[in-house]
C-alpha cells in the first residue's frame, strides 16, 4: 500500500489534536503512527547526551495517551509530551542509541483523517539495513504486494565526493546592501564564498561549487539549478545583512518556511518535466500526477529537516566569532533555498550597515574566521549525516524504487 504524504501545511483555524499514536515495531526500524484532526505542520529533530528525538507540533493538543515503549527495547526508552511556547505539542521519544530520523505527512482519505509517520532506523545500521543484519539479506518494506510482504535488497553504494554549493549572494548589477563606507554586499559575499570554496577543496571528501566565480547578475532560480546540476549535496548562500538601526548587529542562519516549500510544490508538478527529473526519472503518464506529488513531498520533508539541522551547526559555530543576532535558525520564504531535494541555508554573515561590523567584513583575516566556522558547522554536519543523501533519496532506495513499490 502507497502512503500518500502531503505538504507541510498550516493548522486550520484553532487547535489541531492528536487523537491517536501507535507503534509499529520490526526490530531495529521503528514507527511511530500518528492520527491527527486535522491539517498540522510539524518539525523532527535528534538530540543527543541523551540521545532522544523530538517532534515538534505547532497549534496542537495531546487529546490520547501516548503509547508506552517495549520493556527492554534496544532503541526505545520511553514517550512524553509537554507544552511550549503556549499552544505548541512537544512530544520526546527517549532513546537508548542513536537514530536516522525520517517523517511523512499522510493525507486524509475516507477512511483515516490526517496522519504523520516518524520512522527511526538505529544509526549503526547500513541504509536499507538493520545494524544486526548481514549485507546482502533480504529486508521487509513497509508496504504489501498482491497480499503478500514486498522485499527489498540493499544496494552497494559506491563512495563519491560531497559536492557543497556556495552561493555569493547577489553579484553585477545587484549590488545588495550597501554600508556607511560604500562596502557593497556582493563583494562581501564573493570574498568569503572564495575562501570557503578553498577550505572545503581541502577537506577529505568533499567538493567545493562556487555558483557565482565572479561578479556577475545570476537569477535566483538559475541558482538552484546550477547547483542541482552539479547534484550538490549542501547549499550554502552567504549574505551580509541591513537594518535602518546601524546599532543592529550579529549572524543569524535562514532555512525555508513550510510555506514556501509548499507554493514551491506547486511550481514543479505544474511542470510535468520537471517533476520527472526530481523523482529520479520515473516516467510520469498523464495518470501519475499523484504519484509525483508523493514521491516530491517524500524529497522536501527530508530536505526541510536536513536543512534545519546543518543550518543549526552552522548557526552555532559562527556563534564562537561573535554576537548572534538571532540564537536559533530562522525560517522564511528566501527563492533561492527552495531546491526539493538539497539541504539549503542562507547565511547572514553580520550586518554591513552597523559600522563596526562593515569594519570586520572588509577584513581579509574576519573573512577567513567567517569560512572556517561555516566549514566547521558543514563539517559536523556530515560527520553526523554522512549518507543524508540517501537517506533523502529515501533511505537506501532511490525514488524509482520506491515508486515501483
Amino acid at each position: 500500500m502507497l502512503l500518500l504524504l502531503s505538504a507541510w501545511g498550516c493548522a486550520a483555524g484553532g487547535l489541531v489534536e492528536v487523537r491517536g499514536a501507535r507503534i509499529e515495531d520490526e526490530g531495529d526500524r521503528i514507527r511511530l503512527l500518528i492520527d491527527l484532526s486535522g491539517a498540522f505542520s510539524h518539525n523532527v529533530f535528534a538530540l543527543s547526551d541523551p540521545h532522544r528525538l523530538v517532534i515538534d507540533v505547532p497549534d496542537a493538543v495531546l487529546g490520547c495517551k501516548l503509547p508506552v515503549a517495549p520493556g527492554n527495547h534496544a532503541v526505545l526508552g520511553g514517550l512524553r509530551s509537554g507544552v511550549r511556547e503556549g499552544d505548541d505539542l512537544r512530544m520526546v521519544i527517549d532513546l537508548k542509541q542513536p537514530v536516522r530520523p525520517k517523517s511523512f505527512q499522510v493525507k486524509p482519505t475516507e477512511e483515516r483523517g490526517h496522519g504523520l509517520i516518524v520512522e527511526l532506523v538505529a544509526s549503526g545500521a547500513a541504509p536499507g539495513q538493520a545494524p544486526g543484519q548481514a549485507a546482502g539479506t533480504t529486508v521487509r518494506a513497509a508496504g504489501k504486494t498482491g497480499g503478500k510482504q514486498a522485499a527489498v535488497r540493499p544496494k552497494a553504494t559506491k563512495a563519491r565526493e560531497l559536492v557543497i554549493a556556495i552561493d555569493a549572494g547577489h553579484g553585477g548589477k545587484d549590488a545588495g546592501a550597501i554600508g556607511a563606507k560604500r562596502t557593497k554586499e556582493k563583494d562581501i559575499t564573493l570574498a568569503v564564498a572564495r575562501r570557503l570554496a578553498k577550505l572545503v577543496a581541502k577537506e577529505p571528501g568533499m567538493r567545493p561549487y562556487l555558483v557565482r566565480e565572479s561578479d556577475t547578475f545570476i537569477p535566483l532560480r538559475q541558482r538552484m539549478a546550477r547547483a542541482r546540476k552539479q547534484k550538490a549535496d549542501l547549499f550554502v548562500s552567504i549574505h551580509a545583512d541591513a537594518f535602518d538601526d546601524p546599532s543592529v548587529r550579529g549572524s543569524s542562519v535562514y532555512t525555508l518556511s513550510p510555506r514556501g516549500a509548499s507554493s514551491e510544490a506547486a511550481k514543479w508538478l505544474a511542470d510535468r518535466e520537471n517533476a520527472a527529473d526530481l523523482v529520479g526519472g520515473v516516467k510520469l503518464d498523464e495518470g501519475d500526477g499523484q504519484l509525483a506529488s508523493v514521491l516530491l513531498d517524500m524529497s522536501q520533508n527530508a530536505t526541510l529537516e536536513h536543512s534545519a539541522v546543518a543550518a543549526q551547526m552552522v548557526l552555532d559555530k559562527l556563534g564562537g566569532l561573535g554576537s548572534l543576532h538571532k540564537t536559533r535558525v530562522q525560517r522564511a520564504g528566501f527563492l533561492v533555498l527552495k531546491s526539493p531535494d538539497i539541504p539549503s541555508m542562507l547565511v547572514e554573515t553580520a550586518f554591513i550597515s552597523n559600522p563596526e561590523e562593515e569594519a570586520r567584513l572588509r577584513n581579509g583575516d574576519h573573512q577567513q574566521r567567517l569560512a572556517e566556522a561555516i566549514l566547521k558547522g558543514i563539517r559536523t554536519y556530515f560527520q553526523k549525516y554522512p549518507n543524508q543523501s540517501a537517506a533523502i533519496a529515501g533511505d537506501g532506495e532511490s525514488r524509482a524504487d520506491i515508486a515501483a513499490r
